[in-house]
This record gives structure tokens, C-alpha cells and sequence, in this order.
């Protein structure tokens, strides 16, 4: 295990179906966003951000991504150690 030396997160969205596609491409526009994906079920999209420092983090997700009118609500899940195999 490493520990994350630049803030890491997966941040789980819901969104109205209708603007759905423009979400996920405003998106993959979003520096700081890595990847972003489709889901079934309680959430509708998934987006992995890093950022080099924790303000830029929080500048990334409360300034670009929570203030996007589309995106209903959000939960963040900040990564704390690499336990990638």
C-alpha cells in the first residue's frame, strides 16, 4: 500500500437523464478529471479527479463540478491509500 500523495477521489453523481450526454462531456473537459463513466443504479455517473494539492481538489469539485445546474447531488469518496495489485 502507498499513500496518495496528491488528493485522489471518485466522486458518485445524479443528473437528470435528458442532459445526461452534455454531463459526461462538460466532464472529460474538466481539468483534474481522469475518467468518467456511465452507470445503472442508484447513481448515474462516475468520475475519478486528481488534483497536485487539496485546494486545487476542492476548487475542481466545488467550483467546477457542484456548481454545474444539470448535476442534482454528489458524493465524494476521496481516496486514502493505493491498494491497487
Amino acid at each position: 500500500m502507498r499513500t496518495i500523495a496528491m488528493p485522489r477521489a471518485f466522486i458518485l453523481i445524479n443528473t437528470d437523464l435528458h442532459v445526461y450526454d452534455d454531463i459526461l462531456n462538460t466532464l472529460r473537459k474538466v481539468e483534474g478529471v481522469r475518467e468518467v463513466y456511465k452507470l445503472h443504479g442508484v447513481y448515474d455517473i462516475i468520475a475519478k479527479v486528481e488534483a497536485d494539492s487539496m485546494e486545487k481538489f476542492k476548487e475542481i469539485v466545488n467550483r467546477k463540478l457542484r456548481s454545474a445546474r444539470e448535476i442534482k447531488s454528489t458524493i465524494t469518496m476521496i481516496v486514502s491509500e493505493d491498494t491497487r495489485i
